[in-house]
């Protein structure tokens, strides 16, 4: 039997206060559709971290439904959106957004990020119209799919890109916890309202049983959105079980102290791999790291642990993802790192 699963951060059920909250008030009747009164307190909530009450907040139940809706329901027919080789729609959504209609035009980013250098060499290469979709839209996501973490300067530098371009600029926030609280992190949550058009929080991977929160900053986006998520299936009759869980994650700083967690948890694991020697595909930011090891430990470590093998460097060497949560044991960390030292 396997010690522990470091495979995602969505592996536990959710945290036992959203556990409470769901029983406690499942026999009071509420009204359908997003419209009970749990969802509204949820969203006034949020709306205080944002330090915003202007955007519109619309829950809906996973990360991949919130990229379809977000992207198919802001282009059009024509328009496509940029995303680096790497992002969660281009990888890991199952042509998700082609089957919309929409090309991703990609960019290599070693780092997961994109920058206006990036955006700039996509929009210069369509300029045969009407012959090529037209590039309109910017997906990113923070923190990346290798674990980076944007700055504010970065941020910023992005969304003036976007703006002079007229380029609506998104941001997946599945592990927006993670970015938000990982180490030397300077972007809040007023910054990003302030500096994209769109963004989603994620509740799935940061102990919520399910659940996303879109957030729409541009107030000529969100005419009618309610009606694109219905048309998607996305409008949950049961809207409740969404606004309950968020409405428990954004009292207390819960959300922030579940992601916190995650984070230390990683970056606890990262430091004792740093001290064996062990380099990394990319430096630990937040609560996924990517260390390189010879194949050969990673074939024994396969056999106490879950984990992914992220890619391959070469004949003898490859790159796994270790992913911690906000429930993950220091133990479990120092099992892992404890079993290296006999292997390694």
């Amino acid at each position: 039997m396997k010690e522990y699963s470091f495979l995602d951060d969505y592996s536990e059920g959710a945290h036992p206060d959203i556990l409470r909250k769901l029983v406690d008030t499942n026999l009071i009747q509420q009204e359908g559709y997003g419209e009970d009164e749990y969802s509204r307190l949820a969203k006034k909530l949020i709306q205080k971290h944002l330090k915003n009450d202007a955007p519109a907040i619309h829950f809906v139940s996973g990360g991949t439904q919130a990229n379809i809706i977000v992207i198919s329901s802001l282009l059009r027919p024509h328009e496509s959106v940029i995303a680096a080789r790497s992002g969660h729609i281009q990888v890991h959504e199952a042509g998700a957004i082609e089957a919309t209609g929409h090309k991703i035009n990609t960019v290599l980013s070693e780092n997961g990020k994109i920058y206006p250098e990036d955006i700039e060499a996509i929009l210069s290469a369509h300029d045969d119209r009407p012959h090529m979709v037209k590039p309109k839209m910017v997906y990113i996501s923070n923190s990346t799919e290798v674990g980076s973490v944007y700055s504010k300067n970065e941020l910023i530098a992005l969304w003036n890109y976007c703006r002079t371009n007229e380029l609506i600029l998104y941001m997946d926030g599945a592990r927006l916890g993670a970015a938000l609280t990982a180490p030397g992190n300077d972007i809040r949550l007023e910054d990003i309202v302030r500096y994209t058009d769109v963004f989603y929080i994620g509740g799935t991977k940061n102990g919520a049983l399910l659940g996303e929160a879109i957030i729409i900053n541009k107030p000529v986006l969100q005419e009618d959105f309610d009606f694109l998520i219905k048309q998607r299936g996305a409008l949950l009759s049961k809207g409740r079980l969404l606004g309950i869980q968020f409405y428990v994650l954004f009292q207390e700083d819960l959300f922030f102290r579940l992601a916190r967690h995650a984070n230390e948890m990683a970056q606890l694991l990262a430091g004792n791999l740093t001290q064996k020697g062990i380099p990394f595909l990319v430096p630990p930011e937040s609560n996924q790291i990517f260390p390189i090891l010879p194949n050969a430990v990673i074939s024994g470590l396969k056999q106490k642990f879950h984990f992914h093998i992220w890619r391959k460097i070469d004949e003898k060497y490859s790159a796994i993802r270790l992913v911690c949560s906000w429930a993950t044991p220091e133990k479990a960390v120092l099992q892992l790192t404890g079993f290296l030292d006999m292997i390694y």
